[in-house]
């Protein structure tokens, strides 16, 4: 079983992680939360926040607090999200809970909020765990 700040170190070094520009702002067991700027490489012909920023920003936040909690790798099987506001600038925050956790699958909710509060986005996931 890894120790937390093995699990926290995994998605620090992440290329994708890094590529998009997440930092962890809080990374506890079962509370973890993630800030992302938004930055102009980010944005699509629209000139706001790409849907798969926030879909990757509510995957790695579901998956961090399932593994934070779990200490054991997992897959995505299945993500939702519900897209509710557009962001052009700023700093995005993220957080998850986990709503159901079985041997094999948990399922947890996350949202992305921007920093006056608002509500960007809501998203559920299902995640397999790989138990080796």
């Amino acid at each position: 079983m890894q120790q937390l700040e093995e699990v926290r170190k995994s998605f620090e070094t992440s290329p994708f992680f890094y590529h998009l520009g997440f930092e962890i702002t809080h990374f506890q067991e079962g509370d973890v939360r993630l800030k992302l700027p938004v930055t102009r490489q980010l944005l699509n012909a629209n000139q706001i926040l790409h849907g798969g920023v926030h879909a990757s920003m509510i995957d790695f936040v579901l998956g961090m607090v399932i593994r934070s909690t779990t200490r054991t790798r997992c897959i995505t099987m299945n993500l939702n999200v519900n897209y509710f506001a557009p962001a052009d600038s700023g700093s995005l925050f993220a957080q998850g809970r986990i709503l159901q956790q079985g041997y094999r699958t948990v399922t947890a909710e996350g949202e992305i909020l921007e920093e006056q509060g608002e509500m960007l986005a809501k998203g559920t996931g299902t995640f397999k765990l790989i138990r080796e």
